[in-house]
């Protein structure tokens, strides 16, 4: 029983670490490598406007709540799929389709429900957003899951 813990946490943080750093080489990349002011971003998530007068300080708490969120998406969908084996076995089409769920959790709850300023809902941002969830998020955390509990 021990092992099959250990495998499952060693998993969800492969999981976590493949997603974490993907996306946020995605976000580097649509954030045309401003990573100060897009991790500031997630910071104002919690502090508000003020995150942007932080420097690097909260440039780095923005980075670590990034890696947090990452870790919640992979751990959400480890449990998910132990209720649901075809999250596994089928990781190809669901992983994609969680992409969505996450994108969109966070856009309609989470970032609402934050400190972020808010701001008139621009599509072009959030279609480029869900691409990235699409393509690189729920892939990288099913894809990564199905490798490590196989």
């Amino acid at each position: 029983m021990a092992t099959d813990s250990a495998n499952a946490v060693r998993a969800v943080l492969m999981a976590w670490l493949t997603c974490g750093v993907l996306d946020g080489l995605s976000a580097l990349i649509s954030a045309n490598f401003r990573w100060m002011r897009l991790f500031q971003f997630l910071a104002s998530g919690i502090l508000g406007p003020s995150a942007f007068n932080g420097g690097v300080a909260t440039a780095l708490m923005g980075i670590g709540i990034h890696f947090f969120v990452a870790l919640g998406a992979a751990t959400v969908y480890y449990f998910a799929s132990r209720l649901l084996p075809f999250l596994i076995t089928r990781a190809l089409v669901f992983g994609p389709l969680y992409g969505v769920a996450v994108h969109l959790f966070m856009s309609f709850v989470v970032i609402p429900l934050s400190n972020v300023a808010k701001r008139p809902f621009a599509l072009r941002g959030f279609l480029i957003g869900l691409g990235i969830h699409m393509v690189v998020v729920g892939p990288s955390i099913a894809l990564t899951l199905r490798r490590y509990l196989r």
